[in-house]
């Protein structure tokens, strides 16, 4: 209990700095993924409590974040504008993929290739929380800012199926055999999808009519929308689809439909979601932060050093040839791709899927990633975000024509 009390408190004051320290070396991720640590190491915090709440805390965080983060995206805007998000993210994504399983299987040559292609798929997503202090400065241009924030908040979605994939593959053939495990995947993947889009396409609708009608308000709305999450994600798994790929999906769906008429979606998405995000982090700090560490080996080191210098630079890189983008903004963004929530979420959905022989590795793997991360890019973040700034503002013509990919209620979107 005096762990748990001290953490309600340090929270609480740490929200009366939080704009403050914004602008800082410091950031929620790295607070509260040491905090855990420090609680679970000095024995504030019990480990097997912590474990215990971490799954459900981490994949309700997960399924109400992908929901709510995908219906803020304008499909239409991701369709015909913003060049260099579309490129990181239908270009860049896969390379990382790529170039991170050749790099694992040099580096883990015990490993079997699908499981260093899994490790890499868990490591491909990227979380603008852990570089807040980037997508948040007005020092830098518009155009960056927005282009990080889109390919953060759906590169999660994208990798999800590759996780999920590689997953399968491994559980499938150890449990039924080879010759099922295409089929497994397959329904995973497609059937999340078809009840996704299903639940929030008519979710949308719904909330359409009943607005017009006069028949709900914005509380109801909020209730509303959480329970959508929650439907698609169950309505999947019912089905054999996966829930999460659906819910992501849903999200897409809701958000077509609605075009930003649930003012919701954004305002729990920077209040009530950071709440649910730090509560993750924290408890991933108490739970595994501590004995990942101990796990921590040389090569497994060198991997998320590679993932993180060289992988994903390079796979951003290559995606952005042939655009507008400068030398140091491919730079710039190679680096700023730090690993956060998404990728600690995608291992612990997945350890308890996998033979035993990686699982824990692969879990050990990704949670030394996410807090080698947020302490490098945690450092990084604002000195590189006043240098980038420096130089790129004003150099990029404005397109008075853009259309925002993200809308927000009652606000100018950046």
């Amino acid at each position: 209990m005096l762990g748990f009390f001290l953490v309600c408190a340090l929270a609480a004051t740490f929200t009366m700095v939080a704009h403050r320290l914004a602008s800082t070396v410091v950031t929620p991720p790295m607070i509260f993924l040491g905090l855990g640590a420090i609680l679970s190491v000095a024995g504030l915090i019990e480990v097997d409590l912590a474990e215990t709440l971490l799954h459900p805390v981490a994949e309700i965080t997960l399924v109400v974040l992908l929901f709510l983060d995908a219906s803020q995206i304008d499909l239409r805007a991701l369709r015909h504008q913003h060049v260099w998000p579309m490129r990181m993210l239908l270009i860049g994504l896969p390379l990382a993929l790529v170039f991170g399983t050749v790099a694992g299987a040099l580096i883990l040559p015990g490993w079997p290739l699908v499981a260093v292609a899994l490790a890499a798929a868990i490591l491909a997503p990227t979380d603008a929380a852990l570089g807040q202090a980037v997508v948040s400065n007005p020092a830098v241009p518009d155009r960056a800012r927005r282009a990080l924030t889109v390919e953060s908040g759906l590169n999660d979605g994208l990798a999800l199926p590759a996780v999920l994939f590689f997953a399968s593959m491994i559980a499938a053939s150890e449990a039924t055999g080879a010759t099922n495990w295409l089929a497994f995947a397959t329904a995973q993947i497609l059937l999340g999808p078809i009840a996704g889009a299903a639940v929030g396409a008519a979710g949308g609708c719904v909330l359409l009519l009943a607005k017009k009608h006069n028949t709900t308000s914005e509380p109801y709305e909020g209730v509303g929308a959480l329970a959508l999450a929650g439907a698609a994600y169950l309505g999947a798994t019912l089905i054999g689809g996966n829930g999460f790929i659906s819910a992501f999906v849903a999200g897409l769906a809701f958000g077509a439909v609605v075009k930003g008429a649930c003012a919701f979606v954004y305002e729990f998405t920077e209040s009530e979601g950071q709440l649910l995000a730090w509560s993750a982090f924290l408890l991933l700090g108490a739970a595994i932060v501590p004995e990942a560490i101990a796990h921590l080996s040389w090569p497994m080191f060198a991997l998320i050093m590679v993932s993180l210098f060289v992988i994903r630079p390079l796979a951003i890189w290559v995606s952005l040839i042939g655009t507008d983008a400068s030398l140091r903004t491919r730079i710039f963004f190679g680096w700023f791709g730090p690993r956060g929530l998404a990728t600690a979420l995608f291992a612990l959905l997945v350890v308890d899927q996998i033979v035993h022989d990686f699982a824990e590795p692969i879990l050990h793997l990704a949670v030394n990633a996410v807090w080698i991360s947020a302490l490098l890019h945690g450092l990084t973040a604002a000195p590189a975000a006043r240098w980038y700034g420096s130089r790129e503002a004003g150099m990029a013509p404005i397109d008075a024509s853009a259309k925002p990919l993200v809308t927000k209620i009652g606000a100018q979107n950046d």
